[in-house]
């Protein structure tokens, strides 16, 4: 195999400040301080060891360790594991806060909601249902499962332990905790490529599995580390068929569109593009006072998760409304925006270029109005087209239209989650929505944690994840 003999940066007076994202490689830490990135977000700088890339590849040769351990086992696994991670004393989980503070967008409160919750998911009863949803047998996890076709064929069926390189996203750490499990449930061998926003959690996640056992196949099958995203020099090396057979990707369009190179016969994508999440809310919510304060409280908790970092929460909002109404609604709107949920404190105020644009249109009065204050804490932007930049850090684009069905034309491969308002107008809505692309509705407000085990961007992941392998016996009585 191609090696990486040496990908460590000069000398440098950074190193010194400069916290430690060490590596985690099947079992093992790995310590050091050769190579100094910046985070995407903030420039704040991290050192991590220099990359070995022989250390990262299991062998086809030799079987996954995964494959033989019982499933319930692995789940008994991950429970405890999720029990250890939910210790107000694991010290790898709090470092972990203590470093992402400093290299991630999100504030310190967002940070820790967001692992307390995180490990919700480490639930016997959730992972067993996120299985039986994503698999038809779930035996077929475990062994050759023998089926016969109406001609007398007789076949044995496995959904047979991947190798896996997953790109990880920087915008929640629990999408660490999920893609472990995930990869632990498949029996996968698993190469976690971490964010710059988000060096930290995978690793911490796995030295705590490290230290219930060290040597158990979960453990022995998952290794984390970092490399700047787009660096040929690794990504040439290990993005082939002879080493793993999937990429599961997160991330921007850049980040898609840059592991789309190596895609071929042998290595595919499974890919959880960039998306956009939208609101719908009917004329219903001028009914009273009472269901606009609704329908906005509403509405500000799915623009709110995770300070609108992730995929999930709403953006625009589709309101059937005059403008005058629009303003009434967005006023209301932007006041319960600025109720802090998570107890994220003081949060950063808009980027520049954001508030500027957001700046401009306060002064366009004639086509828009401009509701909240640029810092962070909440603003509501009424439109009758949306706006062309991408609402961020708890804005909202509030855009009237005559009826939801002209929001229609919005509705994209690229929207994902769709709230709606009042509810009992999902069901005429849900046939057009899927039909222009969007991939999930649910009740305004509940646009968060998802019914466990449903499709995630319109396919079950699991499901793709797995080698599908059949082994054919010939026919019955012959």
């Amino acid at each position: 195999m191609n090696t990486l003999t040496d990908l460590s940066s000069p000398p440098s007076t950074e190193t010194a400040e400069a916290d430690s994202a060490p590596f985690f490689i099947r079992g093992q830490v790995v310590e050091g301080a050769e190579q100094i990135h910046r985070s995407r977000d903030l420039g704040v700088s991290f050192a991590t060891p220099k990359l070995d890339l022989n250390s990262l590849v299991h062998p086809r040769t030799e079987l996954p360790p995964l494959l033989n351990t019982p499933l319930s086992e692995i789940i008994d696994f991950l429970v405890e594991s999720g029990q250890r991670l939910c210790d107000p004393n694991n010290e790898h989980v709090q470092a972990c806060i203590d470093r992402m503070a400093k290299v991630s967008l999100a504030p310190r409160g967002v940070i820790e909601h967001q692992m307390l919750h995180a490990t919700e998911y480490l639930d016997k009863k959730v992972l067993m249902e996120v299985v039986e949803q994503n698999f038809p047998n779930p035996k077929a996890l475990d062994e050759w499962v023998p089926h016969t076709d109406h001609q007398g064929r007789r076949s044995f069926i496995r959904a047979y332990a991947p190798r896996l390189i997953h790109v990880l996203p920087g915008n929640s750490p629990g999408m660490g905790i999920r893609s472990i499990a995930q990869s632990a449930l498949v029996k996968s061998v698993s190469l976690f490529k971490m964010a710059s926003a988000d060096p930290f959690s995978t690793t911490a996640f796995l030295r705590t599995m490290a230290e219930i056992d060290p040597n158990h196949p979960v453990v022995q099958s998952m290794s984390a580390i970092y490399w700047r995203g787009g660096d040929d020099a690794v990504e040439r090396v290990l993005y082939r068929p002879q080493y793993f057979d999937k990429l599961v990707a997160w991330g921007g369009g850049d980040a898609i569109n840059n592991v789309m190179k190596y895609i071929g016969p042998g290595f595919q994508l499974v890919s959880f593009d960039p998306k956009t999440s939208i609101s719908m809310v009917g004329r219903e919510a001028f009914a009273s006072d009472e269901t606009l304060a609704e329908a906005a409280e509403f509405n500000a908790r799915d623009v709110s998760i995770l300070n609108q970092e992730a995929c999930v929460c709403s953006r625009f909002t589709f309101l059937e409304a005059t403008p005058e109404e629009g303003d009434r609604y967005a006023e209301v709107l932007a006041e319960r925006l600025r109720i802090d949920r998570t107890g994220e404190g003081t949060p950063r105020p808009l980027d520049r270029e954001l508030k500027e644009q957001i700046d401009v249109l306060r002064m366009m009065d004639d086509d828009y109005a401009v509701f909240g204050k640029t810092d962070g804490r909440g603003v509501a932007i009424r439109s009758e087209e949306p706006v062309d930049f991408h609402p961020l850090r708890k804005t909202s684009n509030v855009v009237c239209v005559p009826d939801l069905m002209e929001a229609m034309k919005y509705v994209n491969v690229a929207t994902q989650t769709v709230g709606v308002y009042p509810f009992d107008r999902m069901p005429s809505l849900r046939d057009h929505l899927a039909s222009g692309g969007a991939q999930r509705v649910v009740r305004l407000g509940e646009a968060g944690p998802a019914a466990i085990g449903n499709p995630h961007d319109a396919m079950y992941p699991l499901h793709r994840f797995v080698h599908w392998m059949a082994n054919e016996d010939g026919v019955e009585g012959q």
